[in-house]
């Protein structure tokens, strides 16, 4: 097979950049190692920031978004066992919208199959070799071997794909930190606990309580890293979570059937060489962030955004220097994301049982609370940065 760009991986940063690129006239091939079924129903986030929600309008995937998307103004709080709300569009405009990840990818999966080009499902990609005037990919498909010629490779295919891995331990610079914690999620049939997400952050460790739709709520609960899920029934994380969420100022939780369960520890990764040659990283290949602020899908979009205009400044006036810049233009976004992650994850959080440390996250939260200016300053990473660069080149 030949094509211009090679995609590997069909999650939001490879779907977004290869319906970016058929936009632009740009060929490409995605090439996804799981079946469309696991990809389109793989429980991931739920919150898009402004810029991808107007983004998905402008190619052509919003229109289930726009009836189905849930927009919230900002966040809820909870500590001292009283319920505060963080109103971020009223100083600053803009939303955050509900809309789970798999829904997204459902979208730009029949986007791509009924007007841009082929995903190859099943194919793992197995190798990888650059050159400087190209890139072959070798991939098993069906227990045979596939081979994509192409002039440039996104590797979308996460922390452990073979986009990461192709370049050398030598030769990135890498920045790591792990959190002694985990998050145990729930999706449950229960009414949400309030109209927008909360954060409820107990002197035991943090709850969360965000919604699906209207009978549908994905709930948290910070657990110690090496948690075993059969040590928590459903019972245990019910009381657990109604203890985290005690409050003087709204009813108890409600409870309801939990139909899915799954353990996400809490790490932090830069890999800041993003680029080797015509091998580029976008997404978690590149980053993770907490789940806190729920930025990690975002920036996969983000990623896109910006290669596919580098992408289009090569092939349609033959610039260079955007794709030279690739990660530098990408970093700056990157960053404020861990920021406000990093800043979300510490204040929420129990991370350890130093008093000083509960009184400085007591002390931050009132803050935030009091203060227009720091919710300002919040509101404009949670609601969404501007992407570094528009997502075509004209």
């Amino acid at each position: 097979m030949r094509t211009q760009v090679a995609i590997i991986g069909a999650g939001p940063a490879g779907l977004t950049l290869a319906r970016q690129l058929a936009l632009q006239g740009i060929e490409s091939i995605v090439v996804e190692h799981r079946d469309r079924a696991y990809i389109e129903n793989r429980t991931r986030a739920g919150i898009l920031e402004q810029p991808t929600v107007t983004l998905m309008h402008e190619l052509g995937a919003g229109t289930r978004l726009a009836v189905e998307g849930m927009d919230h103004d900002g966040f809820f709080l909870r500590f001292d066992r009283t319920t505060h709300r963080l109103n971020f569009h009223r100083l600053i405009g803009g939303h955050a919208t509900v809309y789970a990840q798999q829904e997204l990818v459902k979208d730009l999966v029949a986007l791509r199959l009924e007007e841009d080009g082929p995903i190859l499902f099943e194919t793992k990609v197995v190798g990888i070799d650059t050159r400087a005037d190209g890139a072959t990919l070798r991939a098993e498909r069906a227990g045979e071997i596939v081979t994509i010629e192409a002039d440039f490779v996104a590797a979308c295919d996460g922390f452990h794909g073979v986009g990461r891995a192709h370049i050398p331990d030598s030769e990135r610079i890498e920045i790591t930190r792990t959190y002694p914690v985990a998050w145990l999620g729930i999706l449950a049939r229960t009414a949400p606990a309030t109209p927008e997400g909360m954060y409820c952050a107990h002197e035991d460790g943090l709850s969360l309580h965000s919604m699906r739709g209207p009978r549908i709520t994905r709930q948290y609960l910070q657990v110690p890293a090496d948690t075993d899920l059969d040590d928590w029934p459903d019972e245990r994380i019910w009381d657990e979570l109604t203890r985290r969420s005690e409050s003087i100022d709204h009813p108890e939780l409600e409870r309801g059937e939990i139909f899915d369960r799954s353990l996400a520890p809490l790490r932090s990764v830069v890999c800041e060489t993003m680029q080797k040659g015509r091998l580029f990283l976008l997404g978690d290949a590149a980053h993770i962030v907490p789940p806190a602020g729920a930025k990690g899908l975002n920036l996969a979009v983000s990623d896109a955004c910006v290669l596919s205009y580098a992408l289009g400044a090569h092939y349609k006036a033959g610039i260079r220097e955007h794709l030279d810049s690739y990660s530098t233009t990408c970093l700056p976004r990157i960053w404020q994301a861990q920021y406000f992650s990093w800043l979300l994850t510490t204040t929420i959080h129990a991370l350890s049982d130093d008093p000083m440390d509960l009184r400085l996250r007591l002390t931050r939260m009132q803050r935030w609370v009091e203060s227009e200016d720091e919710q300002r300053a919040l509101g404009e990473v949670y609601l969404g940065l501007p992407f570094p660069t528009p997502w075509a080149y004209n």
